[in-house]
């Protein structure tokens, strides 16, 4: 069986969540079987093993649980990337428009060193909104997305074109 086999058998599809007519792709059942959750982070960092990564950024909230675990087998620094208003420190934010209203992530100013490569991670990819929000993010700060890297991918929502500007380097393990 692929690993995107074991990651599609695992995940559980939540009908009506978090609104009437959205199919929810809960990957919280991955993180019952350690092994699998070691496989999908090593198959990570091997696809992206001839890239420099200084640090690891993930998107709240899901994006934390494997984020950091790529951090650590990398042994470089984890950075979140919040909603804004939850971090205590001073940060940089980016506003970026929803399908109704807009919504604003940020990082804590000096976490992200000028000149770092980073990879971005997320649970999931979908329209690419908070993930390309991400990169402006790191952009300002004068960092480089090196890579992204993704478990599961909603391919028709078409997320990865609006990534494509920051790298050409986007991992997604499971294509729905």
């Amino acid at each position: 069986m692929t690993l995107e086999q074991k990651i599609k058998s695992v995940i559980r599809d939540v009908e009506d969540f978090p609104k009437l007519g959205i199919l929810f792709k809960d990957i919280t059942p991955l993180m019952l079987d350690p092994q699998l959750s070691n496989e999908i982070a090593d198959t990570i960092l091997s696809e992206l093993k001839e890239i420099r990564i200084d640090a690891v950024c993930a998107i709240e909230s899901r994006g934390f649980l494997y984020g950091m675990l790529l951090a650590n087998k990398l042994n470089v620094p984890f950075i979140p990337v919040r909603k804004k208003g939850k971090l205590p420190g001073e940060t940089m934010e980016f506003t970026y428009e929803l399908e109704y209203g807009s919504s604003t992530v940020e990082v804590h100013l000096h976490d992200v060193k000028s000149g770092w490569n980073i990879l971005i991670h997320d649970d999931l990819l979908a329209t690419g909104g908070t993930a390309a929000a991400a990169a402006e993010i790191m952009h300002k700060l004068q960092a480089k997305v090196a890579a992204y890297a993704f478990i599961v991918e909603l391919t028709f929502l078409g997320g990865k074109e609006k990534l494509n500007s920051y790298t050409d380097k986007i991992l997604t393990l499971a294509k729905y």
